[in-house]
């Protein structure tokens, strides 16, 4: 059994945790809570934030008892004293992908009604575990600093309502520690384990990593520092993009000399950028992929701008376009014809 000693720093720790979201929120927070470990834990620290907190838990239906296991969150809520809401995700379900798809129906569902109550803020209990699960997963997918950076401590969610994560820097297993110590009833998802899913097979793989001293701690740490990286190469890159940007209502125009003496990781994201402000919609539709944005810059655009030869190429929805003069123009690329051809 766990020392009152240990019990109350645990305690104090999550407390301190919440202290940012609890004490500063002005509007009602909502609380999104699986049944888990981690969100049970979440919503019993979270309690003294009284009428303010709201719970929702997400039934995406994937298999037989979610319903009930949804219902036992609403039980626990309400003896804590919170209002607890089932949202259930309905929609017709692909033969692959299911994870991804998940996670943004419960992404869309939370917004949802987030909007409805007036929350101006969601809290999720993502771990330290979680954290270097993420980072882990984008380096194997060949991400830069950006992806490297994993799960931001905030976020935006939708218009008005932000996404935080105050148990970043807690490991799971203080969690699961907390919840023993309250004595609270948790549940233990089983697609945790199922090896059918690449997060689930990378869990068997962790223990080997940490033999070698590539421990949670250490990714997150790895995490925190790509993230300043990342900001302080946003910074300069939002301050070029403004500098070297022009162009009529539909046309974004970039000075292809100037943005060429810059470094190739700030054209990098000097060009992104730019691609986003001329297809927002298109940025939430297909990932990105820096592979291709790093073909396009590197392989084709600057060597374009350093010989004065025309370049034409389309990206996530876009057309780029250089003349010989250095002058880079970006439009929304027409729609495809039937076949793929673009009209």
């Amino acid at each position: 059994m766990q020392q009152p000693e240990a019990r109350a720093s645990l305690d104090e720790r999550l407390a301190r945790a919440l202290v940012p979201f609890l004490d500063t929120a002005t509007s009602p927070l909502l609380l999104a809570v699986s049944g888990g470990p981690d969100s049970t834990a979440l919503m019993h620290a979270a309690r003294s934030g009284g009428a303010r907190v709201h719970v929702a838990t997400v039934d995406h239906a994937l298999r037989a008892g979610s319903g009930e296991e949804a219902a036992g969150v609403g039980r626990l809520a309400a003896e804590l004293g919170l209002g607890h809401t089932i949202l259930t995700w309905d929609a017709p379900r692909r033969a692959s992908g299911i994870q991804a798809a998940a996670r943004e129906a419960r992404y869309r569902l939370l917004a949802g009604h987030a909007a409805r109550i007036g929350a101006g803020l969601v809290l999720t209990a993502h771990t330290l575990d979680d954290q270097a699960e993420t980072v882990l997963m984008r380096l194997m997918a060949g991400s830069g600093p950006s992806g490297l950076a994993g799960m931001r401590r905030e976020r935006a969610l939708a218009p008005n309502i932000r996404l935080a994560r105050p148990f970043i820097d807690i490991p799971k297993v203080d969690l699961v520690a907390y919840c023993e110590a309250h004595r609270l009833p948790f549940l233990r998802d089983p697609s945790n384990a199922d090896v059918r899913f690449a997060r689930a097979r990378l869990r068997t793989l962790l223990p080997l990593l940490v033999e070698e001293g590539l421990n949670a701690a250490r990714l997150g740490r790895l995490a925190v520092r790509a993230a300043r990286d990342d900001a302080a190469l946003g910074q300069r890159a939002d301050a070029v993009l403004s500098e070297i940007a022009g162009g009529e209502e539909e046309t974004l125009r970039l000075d292809g000399h100037r943005l060429r003496r810059e470094p190739e990781a700030i054209v990098l994201r000097v060009v992104d950028a730019a691609l986003d402000r001329v297809t927002p919609d298109h940025e939430t539709a297909v990932p990105k992929r820096l592979e291709r944005l790093e073909s396009l810059v590197l392989d084709a655009l600057l060597p374009a701008l350093a010989e004065g030869r025309a370049l034409r190429r389309t990206l996530r929805g876009a057309l780029i376009e250089a003349d010989d003069k250095g002058i880079i123009r970006l439009t929304a690329a027409p729609p495809r014809r039937a076949g793929g051809v673009r009209r």
